[in-house]
């Protein structure tokens, strides 16, 4: 049987799960601007990969820190989605799972802790994100969901 890393398409073609965090202050979300082969120079939230192990929530915490050096509480699931993106220079299949949160300190402030990786982080207003969004952002805002508590 072929190992699969001898086959560096077929391990490229396999769905990977992320976690990425609607960090909300106000009616503000945290967004940073991506320097990344897959969607360079888009906005996006913080997150990232699944760990093996991992919970969703604990996912959340370490991402959110490794990126922003922001702590989180509150975490909560919303929703989940399907992104095959193929018009990426390696194309790529993403299972997201969208999750909220709250800052543990609201006085924390974002820091770039991951300059290869993104431009900075700020916060914006969720009635005007700025352009262009990271296509599975793009597509959750476009589909009317709001990340906001309705309480």
């Amino acid at each position: 049987m072929e190992n699969e890393g001898d086959n560096p398409l077929q391990v490229a073609l396999v769905p990977r799960a992320a976690v990425v965090v609607f960090l909300l202050k106000g009616k503000t979300v945290l967004l940073g601007r991506r320097r990344s082969s897959i969607g360079h120079s888009t906005f996006a939230l913080p997150g990232g990969h699944l760990e093996f192990g991992e919970s969703f929530e604990e996912c959340a915490a370490r991402e959110v820190k490794e990126e922003s050096g922001l702590d989180i509480e509150k975490t909560e699931f919303l929703t989940v989605t399907n992104n095959v993106l193929l018009e990426e220079a390696r194309p790529a299949h993403y299972v997201t799972i969208f999750v909220r949160a709250v800052l543990a300190d609201p006085d924390q402030v974002p820091q770039n802790m991951e300059p290869h990786k993104c431009d900075g982080w700020d916060w914006y207003d969720w009635k005007n994100l700025p352009q262009p969004l990271f296509r599975p952002l793009e597509k959750i805002v476009q589909s009317g969901f709001n990340p906001f508590p309705t309480d």
